[in-house]
């Protein structure tokens, strides 16, 4: 076999005169010969959709590799520090490199995005990925994204978010949320005052797929929020919910819904080579009637006054313009696009388009129904083509959606259109009633009319699942507990969750908690959530109150994968100070407003010390973290790092670490990338060694007597701060950190400055 396989690499290499029998000329090397669609090329074309005369760098931009792009996290007080740290070293580092013959480009900020907290460059992942020179950038894109600092992100697919102008008091629905990226930036904006208490508003992300799901866990727990829920739902039929609104029942209508929905993706071709091999006008026939689905399901569930932006990744007008002309019809005049013209300066985009044919994959063009045959018509629909009334038309303003063009500003194709919800939907017009505990609100009222589901549904040939939801078996509600109904269908469909049980203002778990941290009065003690009916709960989470609302509200009706942010964690052995339950990371920011006491103030060395050493004495510390520190008895911390507006060259933003205080030495509570990430933040640049024999010379020079003083080793990693318990003495201490080390190496960045 080996042999068979030396001899094809020898007969490539003969025939193209390069190992595997490509050359290295630029990123798309080995692919042009796949890159071409004569099909894709005919039909947009003749569509012109793409400005006369723009075809050949449309086409030739099409063919070029996707740039990378990355987004700092900008509702986070470190946002600004972050992007300091980006420009003043990385980007200056990186700059005028040549990788492969490749000149590497300094990375520009993303015109459009607000505050330069989006940037592209020309460097590709594979080339990040092995080169050498670019290792500790990649490093730090890495940990840093794990904190949730960065996001690497599609430029075009920060354009959905932005334009749903969202406040921290709205009420968010993300229709088809994995893998998150959207997501994350919604859960931003809505943090935008990290100075303020918890938002009022929320965001409920929702997925298809279960699997996809706990990607998009991943993706928000990265932001420690406590108003996200993800949950596990067919979008086209996503159970309406309801909420207590003045002591009285009440559907609950979002201020804002983003409607990414799923797409022929012709517009990811820069990304996703399969694409170019799979792609025929049949994908937009066979997805059109799912996109009208979701979408009218969007818009009943708006509020009137509120948002719905609809966007896809396709440049198909079949998955676009007919979606949005079709939703504008329908609607008799309850929705109308929105001028969004000047809300994203600096974007270039070319308008909707009014006048659109369709093509079968064999190349037949028909320019409106009256055209289609009889035994086209379950395929082909009357919504997939343009409106024939020209007044109709008109009054649409289909101008005013914006289709983003891969050569204009060097992205991805993408189309997007913003609706405002001016009345009810026709079909809607009674407002819907209420039906008994346990039950599904009456729907009769505000289905849509028969016809837009035939439409609608007989186009659809995808093949998904039904709604997760679709057992309705009565329950037994319990008090305070949220989670997904009991039914055995369900449970086919993915994972069986632990329910969401909240807490009561009297709960046992609460006066320790109280008397050992000082809490405020005003701290909501009915927001905590835990995980378990019995037994001892091993860890407590906070949701925000309108979530709290939502969660308890409709526990029948929604099957909930992940929310809430961990506050605490429960330590046996923190019962002998007083209180069984330490500060979790993850949750700090968000309780932090309520501790009044436990608090030691740290200075920028102190960090340094307790993020690079295992188990420092208390002595480590400076003087005045010592004597606060000496005043405390064992258990759980908070070290509070306040900026020092006179010294510049320190952290301009309050930092927050949970830590543990022992007999004579203090540690620490912190993940293995925020320690990073504050370090980074410091001036103390992290990386790891690729081969152990490096990294014992370097650990060796590291522990020679003298040394550089601005130079630290670094022998500390916690893997994950659920994971790692307070120790019961200072040995177990060293002996517990000392297992979960990990060999990296650390710089001072004052050599860099």
């Amino acid at each position: 076999m080996g042999k068979k396989n030396k001899n094809r690499k020898k007969k490539q290499q003969d025939r193209n005169g390069e190992p595997g029998g490509r050359s290295n000329a630029g990123w798309g090397a080995g692919y042009a010969d796949i890159k071409e669609n004569k099909l894709f090329e005919q039909y947009y074309q003749k569509l012109k959709i793409v400005p006369e005369g723009e075809w050949e760098q449309f086409m030739e931009a099409v063919r070029e590799p996707l740039p990378a792009t990355i987004r700092i996290t900008g509702y986070k007080s470190h946002a600004k520090q972050i992007l300091h740290y980006l420009k003043e070293k990385y980007f200056k580092e990186i700059q005028d490199l040549e990788v492969d013959g490749q000149k590497i480009e300094a990375p520009q900020p993303l015109s459009w995005y607000p505050d330069e907290l989006a940037w592209h460059t020309n460097m590709s992942r594979k080339i990040l990925r092995k080169s050498p020179l670019l290792e500790k950038f990649h490093q730090f894109l890495v940990s840093e994204t794990e904190s949730g600092n960065i996001s690497r992100q599609e430029a075009v697919n920060m354009i959905p978010p932005l334009l749903l102008k969202i406040a921290p008091h709205h009420k968010i629905l993300d229709m088809c949320a994995a893998p998150g990226s959207k997501t994350a930036q919604l859960i931003e904006m809505l943090h935008s005052n990290m100075d303020g208490p918890i938002p009022e508003g929320f965001v409920i992300a929702n997925d298809v797929d279960n699997k996809r799901c706990y990607l998009l866990v991943h993706q928000a727990k990265r932001l420690n929020s406590p108003c996200i829920v993800v949950v596990n739902h067919d979008a086209s039929n996503i159970p309406r919910l309801q909420i207590d609104c003045d002591g009285k029942k009440d559907i609950l209508f979002y201020d804002r819904i983003l409607c990414d929905v799923p797409c022929s993706r012709d517009g990811t071709m820069r990304k996703n080579i399969d694409v170019w091999k799979k792609w025929t006008t049949s994908n937009s026939l066979h997805l059109h009637g799912l996109q009208m689905r979701i979408a009218v399901h969007g818009v009943e569930q708006l509020a009137v006054g509120g948002r719905m932006v609809y966007s896809t990744c396709s440049l198909n007008p079949i998955e676009d313009e007919a979606v949005i002309a079709s939703l504008l019809e329908k609607s008799e005049g309850a929705l109308e696009l929105a001028d969004v013209a000047n809300e994203v300066p600096g974007l270039k985009w070319v308008p909707g388009v009014t006048s659109w044919k369709l093509m079968t994959k064999t190349g037949q063009w028909y320019t409106n129904w009256s055209e289609v045959p009889q035994n086209r018509h379950t395929q082909i629909r009357p919504t997939m083509f343009p409106p024939t009334d020209p007044e109709k038309l008109k009054e649409m303003k289909l101008e005013r959606c914006m289709r983003i063009l891969p050569h204009h500003q060097n992205t991805g194709g993408f189309f997007v259109a913003v609706l405002v919800k001016k009345a009810p939907m026709p079909w809607n017009r009674c407002h819907p009633k209420l039906g008994n505990k346990g039950t599904e609100p009456a729907a009769e009222a505000e289905k849509t009319p028969a016809e837009t589901a035939d439409e609608a549904g007989e186009a659809a040939m995808e093949d998904k699942p039904k709604d997760l939801e679709a057992s309705r078996e009565s329950t037994v509600k319990q008090d305070g507990v949220c989670g997904p109904p009991p039914s055995k269908k369900m449970k086919l469909f993915g994972f069986k969750e632990d329910p969401f049980v909240f807490l009561s203002e009297d709960d046992p778990v609460f006066p320790p908690i109280q008397k050992f941290y000082n809490l405020a009065p005003n701290f909501p003690k009915l927001n905590v959530l835990t995980r378990t009916h019995d037994g001892k709960k091993l860890n407590l989470y906070i949701v925000s109150k309108e979530l709290r609302n939502v969660l308890l509200n409709n526990s029948e009706r929604m099957k909930v994968i992940n929310t809430g942010v961990k506050v605490w964690s429960r330590n046996n052995d923190g019962e002998q100070s007083g209180c069984a339950y330490r500060l979790a990371q993850e949750g700090i920011y968000s309780l932090y407003p309520y501790i009044n006491a436990r608090i030691i103030t740290v200075s920028v060395e102190d960090i340094k010390v307790l993020l690079t050493q295992e188990n420092p004495f208390l002595s480590k510390l400076g003087a005045q973290s010592h004597a606060q520190a000496k005043q405390l008895g064992i258990g759980s911390i908070v070290m509070r790092y306040e900026p020092d507006p006179e010294n510049q060259d320190a952290p301009q933003c309050p930092i927050e670490l949970c830590g543990w205080r022992g007999k004579t030495s203090i540690r620490a509570f912190v993940p293995k990338n925020e320690r990073f990430h504050y370090l980074r933040m410091l001036g103390v640049e992290v990386f790891r060694e690729k081969r152990r024999d490096d990294r014992s010379e370097a650990m060796a020079e590291g522990e020679k007597g003298g040394g550089d003083p601005g130079s630290m080793s670094m022998e500390t990693e916690v893997d994950g701060e659920q994971n790692v318990g307070p120790p019961k003495a200072d040995a177990e201490e060293l002996k517990e950190t000392a297992e979960s080390s990990t060999d990296l190496k650390t710089e001072s960045s004052a050599e860099t400055k």
